[in-house]
């Protein structure tokens, strides 16, 4: 017996622990494999903890978690050695390594301590939840604000622009139109008189006769009351557009006051005239209006007019690139004949509908369901900023109380349907006029 305790004694005099456990395989094996699951687990820890604390470097006094790593890592350490001293009976190393851990541990619990008031100082995933509400609430004011800022921006250049234009068209076309009426009556006297001298002067001298004939005077008597006539006309279809011009704009109408709104409708068509007229590419765009008898509707009729704008623009933008598709894709699919249809009614005696509807694409779910989102446009860059559909939201639903809708199918055209209150709610028409007083 004290020949094998010799065998196993080592020059220090110590012997391993696995002669404490008589070496049992059993015994020896379960404290081998548990030691090595023990450690190679607490190895892990540290790595995890490592690169957690590398990728949020954002998170307060991430260090402790390094300080919890080194703790976990001698541990490790330890149990190692217990697997290691089984055969070795290394103790003082082990020792040393467990004054170490033990060094480490009170460390980490004296770290600890000042930390934990810091900790429970830390919202609540409730305030937290709470904050992010406030924040998402306080992004959508600023977003709306922002929104508002340029729906002011573009309504106040747009106006200033189309106000200054009729101004500027306005003075000389009256100062034509009311000239031509003076003009009528000297050319009326005029031919008066050459007719009342060939009556009195049947045969006049050869060289007067000559050129009478040269000029062609009998000509110019008979159309010179048609071109003055054809002036006339001309002078008052110019007036026409800048009183459209004008409704158009309203610049000087700040409140909210009873308006026809097939004047602004017409006013709208008649700006955008020229887009409608057939161009390279694609056929001219046929226009339906079905009016019905609307009673005078209390609103902003600039902003009602600038909706108008920004919903027939976007369905002769759909209709062109539709048109330039067609005739590119097939010859023979030629003959589509865009087609934009407004159609007005009185829902009953206090709103007012009406429908834009046009015989394009149309959309699919997911582009409707974003379509009044600010900044969401199907457009290429530079065609669209994604604002009109949301300006044109915020001034029905939110400045007259209303509701704009959007009913479209692919393959079968897009109809924008506005509902507006006849007359406003006196608390609304209130709130109306102070978001408007903010606006230059």
């Amino acid at each position: 017996m004290l020949e094998q305790l010799q065998t196993f004694l080592s020059p220090s005099g110590f012997i391993p622990h696995g002669h404490c456990y008589l070496w049992k395989s059993p015994l020896v094996w379960l404290h081998l494999v548990s030691d090595s699951i023990i450690a190679l687990s607490y190895f892990s820890i540290p790595i995890t903890l490592l690169y957690f604390t590398t990728k949020r470097k954002d998170i307060p006094f991430n260090w402790i978690f390094c300080m919890f790593g080194a703790f976990i890592l001698a541990c490790g350490v330890g149990h190692v050695m217990d697997v290691w001293t089984l055969w070795h009976p290394n103790y003082w190393t082990s020792g040393l390594i467990k004054a170490l851990t033990a060094l480490i541990s009170v460390i980490t619990a004296l770290e600890l301590i000042p930390l934990v008031p810091k900790a429970l100082a830390l919202p609540k995933p409730a305030e937290l939840a709470a904050s992010n509400q406030e924040l998402e609430a306080t992004l959508r004011q600023l977003q709306q604000a922002q929104i508002q800022l340029i729906q002011t921006e573009k309504m106040s250049s747009l106006g200033q622009l189309v106000a200054g234009i009729a101004h500027e068209i306005n003075n000389p076309i009256n100062f034509i139109h009311g000239n031509l009426t003076h003009a009528t009556e000297y050319i009326q006297e005029l031919v008066g008189l050459l007719q009342l001298y060939q009556k009195t002067y049947p045969e006049p001298e050869p060289e007067l006769q000559a050129a009478l004939e040269e000029s062609e005077a009998e000509f110019i008597l008979e159309d010179l009351p048609k071109l003055v006539t054809s002036m006339q006309v001309g002078s008052l279809r110019i007036r026409q557009l800048v009183l459209s011009l004008r409704n158009f704009s309203r610049l000087d109408e700040a409140d909210m006051k009873p308006v026809n709104l097939h004047e602004g409708i017409d006013s709208t068509l008649l700006i955008l005239q020229n887009r409608l007229q057939p161009k390279v590419g694609h056929p001219s765009i046929s226009l339906i209006k079905e009016y019905g008898t609307l009673p005078l509707v209390e609103c902003y009729a600039g902003q009602i007019n600038q909706v108008f704008m920004n919903i027939i623009a976007n369905a002769i933008d759909v209709l062109e690139a539709e048109g330039i598709r067609t005739s590119t894709a097939d010859e023979t699919k030629a003959c589509y004949l865009p087609c934009i249809k407004i159609r007005t009614s009185l829902c009953d005696s206090n709103w007012v509908m009406i429908e834009i509807s046009d015989n394009g694409v149309g959309m699919s779910e997911a582009v409707k369901q974003q379509i009044f989102n600010p900044f969401f446009t199907t457009k290429s860059i530079g065609k669209g900023t994604g604002l009109g559909l949301s300006i044109s939201y915020q001034i029905i639903v939110e400045k007259h109380g209303g509701s704009l809708e959007c009913m479209s199918t692919p393959e079968q055209g897009t109809t924008f349907q506005i509902r507006i209150p006849t007359q406003q709610p006196r608390s609304h028409l209130a709130s109306g006029r102070v978001m408007t007083q903010l606006t230059p």
